[in-house]
């Protein structure tokens, strides 16, 4: 298996509590040969400690104490496999309302979510919130998995009346691309084999399409963006001269030769050479990390920017945002935070609340002093210098921000950049 030229994809499952999201992970590791035998040795020992005619499957992502005694999912839960096709990494995120911090968290980087549904239950508030949030986020791809079908007695209808209302929520979310597929999880119907319970079922299982779902194009490769993280001065006999700037691109298709100008101080130059892993290479795109050499000497620090002459972001330090609240303390108007941008951070203050969103009704909800943990709401920030910006729904990378609280360093909101740039 040749895993250094295979595709990446990073996906997120979503759902209402008790749909089998850890389940439906644990049944794709085990189906596809990517557990080790002494991991389901242990699994195995401690389905039958509990008193389980079967393997619980969740328990090789429910990896707290917490998680395992209460079969919940408290913390996002990140596992690694790979395929001859793909490699994948999954983030297994809860379903309770009280941990829809972690569910942004595990979805900002995804190229694809899995929504659950259960069979019995139907659409509830959570699966409208993760929808919701899956379509803030601009998550390009949506597989909505109706599982536990195997409690319904795999009936078409079922799965039919489940499909069309949740076409109808999803007719008002920006979702660009959303497949169903009828599975069970814990029998393994549709998820990497194919069920023969459900013969009217004629699509493909849930791992054909994890394999062949095109995500080429996920990434803007139009507007050039390489935010600097660091400056790279070997100072060696052999490389007295040596300067070169890593980062991760952004944006775009940089290329030997290309004139660039770089942000804030707007002086243009030549990108004289571009390495990956020491070595040179003609040319890198989104979201490949690398080191770029440029022909002039310019003064250049990390949070700089090197972009395209004729395509620069939004320069500004007013930004409009929509934020995600993740801490338990409340915000309110006039509060200073740190942001983080890129590879920028400085100090911003939330000059305004503008309105908060109703997750259900998905209505704005106007007037409102302050912002609590799992509220969705619009503000306006004033940070203490310019950022280097592009609306989230062209640029998800130089689109996103957090913010972080000075004082204990922890992350307190994921915003994304409305600014019409």
């Amino acid at each position: 298996m040749d895993l250094k030229n295979t595709q990446l994809l990073r996906f997120t499952t979503a759902g209402s509590v008790d749909d089998g999201k850890s389940t439906l992970i644990g049944r794709m590791l085990y189906d596809s040969k990517s557990i080790f035998q002494d991991q389901l040795d242990a699994v195995e020992l401690s389905s039958q400690n509990k008193g389980f005619d079967y393997v619980d499957l969740s328990l090789f992502t429910d990896g707290l104490k917490s998680e395992r005694e209460q079969g919940i999912t408290i913390d996002v839960a990140y596992r690694y496999f790979a395929t001859p096709k793909r490699k994948f990494i999954i983030a297994d995120t809860p379903g309770h309302i009280q941990y829809t911090r972690n569910m942004v968290t595990g979805a900002s980087t995804a190229n694809l979510a899995i929504i659950l549904i259960d069979a019995r239950k139907g659409l509830l508030e959570q699966t409208h919130r993760h929808a919701f949030i899956a379509s803030l986020l601009q998550i390009p791809h949506a597989i909505v998995c109706v599982n536990k079908m195997d409690l319904v007695g795999y009936k078409k209808d079922v799965y039919e009346k489940i499909v069309q209302d949740f076409k109808e929520f999803s007719s008002k979310l920006n979702i660009k691309d959303i497949q169903f597929i009828p599975i069970s999880a814990l029998e393994g119907d549709n998820v990497v084999n194919r069920s023969k319970n459900m013969s009217w079922y004629e699509g493909s299982t849930l791992m054909y399409l994890l394999e062949n779902v095109h995500i080429s194009s996920d990434y803007n490769l139009v507007d050039c963006r390489f935010p600097v993280q660091s400056v790279i001065r070997p100072h060696t006999r052999e490389h007295q001269d040596y300067r070169g700037y890593a980062g991760r691109i952004d944006g775009g298709v940089f290329k030997a030769g290309d004139k660039v100008k770089v942000l804030p101080s707007g002086f243009s130059t030549n990108i004289k050479a571009i390495e990956l892993n020491g070595i040179e290479i003609k040319e890198a795109f989104s979201p490949m990390s690398v080191t770029v050499r440029l022909t002039d000497e310019i003064d250049i620090s990390r949070g700089d920017m090197i972009v395209r002459e004729n395509n620069s972001p939004e320069v500004t330090q007013d930004l409009d945002v929509l934020i995600t609240w993740m801490s338990e303390n409340p915000v309110f108007k006039r509060t200073k935070v740190f942001v983080k941008h890129t590879t920028n951070e400085c100090i911003s203050m939330i000059k305004d609340i503008k309105y908060k969103i109703d997750i259900n009704t998905l209505h704005r909800i106007e007037n409102i002093e302050q912002i609590e943990m799992n509220d969705i709401a619009r503000i306006s920030i004033r940070t203490s210098k310019p950022l280097f910006v592009d609306s989230y729904n062209r640029n998800r990378l130089t689109g996103g921000i957090i913010l972080i609280d000075e004082q204990t360093n922890e992350t307190i909101g994921a915003g994304m950049i409305l600014n019409k740039s």
